[in-house]
């Protein structure tokens, strides 16, 4: 019987090939892989020296020489032709990565995992994941050994519940685009969090309307942001103004002396080059654009710090492959320039620092909005003197004494995190992003209050990153500012920033309003206290 034709002569020949590579070794894989690689080079060596001494009579050592290399040559052929194999280990034996771990306690009979269909896993599927349980698989090769990011995330599920011993029964694995993650957003899945997405709103923002959708477990924030928004809807709109629009990334670099330092600098900084300096970063991208170079010096070590817009793109990226280029093209003026790191932390990413606070990083927004005296008593249930009162107090001179750097505001962090994970921007930017002060004012006779936010450095974009996944596209939908702008580059991210801002101030008039008026910790124990937990904890 032909054994290539039909699903069981298929089986055979797997069978036969394991059989030959690594399923019937009495010995670990390591070591049967060492044997034959010495195998090979020695008879290799003596059959070298068997074509050079043409006079030495061919012998049984010749031929088992022969044997010995053309054995080594189809046992390594075989190995790489099956790449899955998992190392053979029962008992003592090591974990087919040299020896180097302790081999992992036996564990209890794993269930039999369940395949596409509901039915028993296939025993390719089983082979593959007792390879990455053992090690003799890396986890992270999954995706790209069996071309199926689904697959690959549900056998690395099963291997990492065999390995642990613990199940993950509670991450949902259906419904998410494994593909859509594959080099952009996530490595090694497994599964995903799901988090409730609430919309607050309508936000009235430069005559328009926007219903902003939040992602948060914090009970009573979406309630409260939706309440600022009605206080002002109810009073005009608020309006805002983009300031800058520049994401940045500073190189450190190390020169042999600070005065050669200095010249480096003046070099970057004189206005004579930076035209030349611009076209070199500008072939990195069509739409990043050098904005300006601002450099600052600590001994030999230079930071430079590169500004440059980056359309609807948050534009770490971006920014950071026209660093390079300049970077190649200065090594060629000053040799004697060391690249120590394309980041040099005078960015600043993802940490509060001054110089964002001071010169802004990504899209710097004011967002300003007047609240009728009416509104703030029968909205917010204040007023307009409390309110002053209290943002003086607390934002202003409370966060002076507690030294913040950024944090003149009530809560901006958690109104820039809700909206940053439902639109998938990065949370860890929330850090820098969220650096806010918030003023508040009596106007128009003490009868209204006028009241803003300044963000200097909201980093968002609406192309990149998270924003691919469905969900979170489906969330820039909603706010009108999905993909990239083709008729005006740049102008869905500036809008999403606005949006962030406006946001923000609705979030902040509201907090301090329940804070002025006593009534913040009735609302949490109304709105983020679950009863069916507290009577769980009673029992």
């Amino acid at each position: 019987m032909d054994v290539r034709r039909g699903g069981g002569g298929g089986r055979i020949v797997g069978a036969a090939r394991r059989a030959l590579t690594w399923g019937a070794l009495p010995l670990p894989m390591r070591i049967t892989n060492g044997l034959a690689m010495v195998s090979l080079v020695l008879s290799s060596c003596d059959l070298l020296r068997l074509c050079s001494d043409r006079e030495r009579p061919l012998g049984g050592r010749e031929f088992a020489t022969v044997v010995c290399q053309l054995a080594s040559v189809v046992y390594l052929v075989s190995l790489f032709a099956h790449p899955d194999a998992p190392a053979t280990t029962t008992g003592d034996d090591d974990d087919g990565q040299g020896g180097s771990r302790r081999a992992r306690p036996a564990a209890a009979e794993p269930a039999p995992m369940h395949g596409h269909g509901g039915g028993m896993m296939e025993a390719d599927d089983e082979e593959i994941v007792a390879a990455v349980a053992s090690g003799a698989l890396p986890s992270h090769r999954l995706e790209s050994r069996l071309g199926d990011c689904r697959r690959a995330a549900r056998l690395r599920r099963e291997a990492l519940r065999r390995v642990t011993g613990r199940g993950v029964e509670g991450l949902p694995f259906d419904g998410m685009d494994y593909q859509a993650i594959l080099g952009q957003c996530c490595e090694m899945p497994v599964g995903y969090v799901q988090l409730p997405v609430g919309v607050a709103g309508p936000l009235l923002l430069d005559g328009r309307e926007y219903h902003v959708p939040m992602a948060t477990t914090e009970g009573c924030l979406v309630a409260s942001v939706n309440r600022g928004c009605r206080a002002i809807s109810a009073s005009g709109g608020a309006f805002s103004v983009l300031l800058r629009d520049a994401m940045s990334r500073a190189p450190a670099v190390k020169l042999p002396s600070a005065m050669r330092a200095a010249e480096l600098k003046a070099f970057a900084e004189a206005p004579a080059n930076f035209e030349l300096l611009a076209a070199v970063f500008n072939r990195s991208s069509r739409f990043g654009r050098l904005q300006d170079i601002r450099c600052a010096l600590a001994g030999r070590n230079l930071y430079m710090r590169f500004s440059c817009i980056t359309g609807d793109a948050m534009g770490m990226n971006m920014v950071s492959k026209g660093v390079e280029n300049v970077l190649g093209y200065l090594q060629n003026v000053f040799p004697d320039m060391d690249v120590i790191s394309v980041s040099g932390n005078y960015c600043s990413d993802k940490k509060p620092t001054a110089v964002n606070w001071i010169e802004g990083r990504g899209k710097s927004v004011v967002c300003e909005a007047i609240i009728k005296g009416d509104v703030v008593q029968k909205v917010l249930k204040t007023t307009v003197e409390k309110l002053v009162e209290l943002n003086i107090i607390k934002n202003l001179a409370g966060s002076a004494v507690a030294g913040a750097l950024g944090g003149f505001n009530a809560h901006a962090s958690n109104i820039v995190t809700a909206l940053f994970i439902a639109t998938g921007q990065d949370p860890a930017q929330n850090v820098e992003s969220s650096q806010c002060i918030t003023m508040l004012e009596e106007v128009n006779d003490g009868d209204d209050l006028h009241i803003s936010v300044t963000m200097p450095s909201i980093e968002v974009g609406t192309i990149g990153g998270g924003t691919c996944l469905a969900s979170q596209a489906a969330c820039l939908n909603l706010l009108g500012v999905k993909g990239s702008n083709h008729g005006s580059p740049g102008a869905n991210a500036k809008r999403l920033a606005t949006i962030v801002a406006g946001s923000v101030l609705a979030g902040e008039l509201s907090l301090l309003a329940a804070l002025a008026s006593g009534h913040l910790v009735k609302s949490h124990m109304m709105y983020n206290r679950s009863s069916k937990d507290v009577a769980k904890a009673a029992s």
